[in-house]
């Protein structure tokens, strides 16, 4: 009798090459939107909107609608590269539910701050949610690897995790670059801690010390 919690059975072993398939989708998406800009609202996160139209898929759509051609770029960059790596680890089905689990419950981490604070007709877009909680899991898996800060500078993944992590919450703390979603990148990187524990059984902390 298989004694893994349902939790932590894994899925399959598969690389369908999903990657590309999110890529397309955003791109699409993208397009869309420059068609015809009424989507851009429809299909971001709105917390208004969500309460008074019960626009649910918001909290999934969000992902996939970026508000500017550089901010597609760097998402889909980063999700080329690091995506890559992490669905031919993981199998394209354990990558999948990641990166829908971690973007969604980034959403709703989001709608719930900003729900609090009264501050509910921000347009929140993008999927660096899901694209976060993808860097961190590279930095838990792969512990010696390095990021390349602006295409140059070796930062050992861990590190560089707790730089982002401080300088998110700063940022959200004293209002810096108010237009970028600060609680959206903590989510994500909340999230795949959340998930590395549950899913996965693995402590990062123990990753990153060498321990496990």
């Amino acid at each position: 009798m298989n004694q893994t919690p349902f939790f932590r059975r894994p899925f399959k072993y598969r690389n369908d090459n999903l990657v590309f398939v999110l890529i397309a989708v955003n791109l699409i998406v993208y397009l869309l939107c420059r068609i015809r800009p009424a989507l851009f609202s429809e299909l971001g996160m709105i917390p208004a909107k969500i309460i008074v139209s019960h626009s649910y898929w918001q909290f999934m759509t969000y992902m996939f609608v970026h508000g500017g051609l550089s901010h597609l770029i760097f998402n889909m960059l980063s999700l080329l590269l690091i995506g890559i790596t992490l669905e031919r680890e993981l199998g394209s089905l354990e990558f999948l539910l990641f990166y829908f689990v971690v973007g969604i419950l980034s959403a709703v981490a989001a709608f719930f701050t900003y729900y609090f604070t009264g501050n509910l007709f921000v347009n929140f877009v993008g999927a660096s949610g899901a694209i976060y909680g993808l860097m961190f899991l590279i930095a838990v898996l792969y512990p010696k690897s390095f990021f390349y800060v602006f295409g140059l500078i070796p930062v050992p993944a861990p590190v560089l995790i707790i730089i982002y992590t401080v300088i998110e919450i700063y940022s959200e703390l004293t209002g810096k670059n108010a237009g970028v979603a600060h609680i959206i990148h903590l989510s994500g990187f909340l999230f795949a801690w959340l998930y590395c524990r549950i899913r996965f059984n693995i402590s990062p902390l123990k990753r990153w010390r060498g321990i496990q």
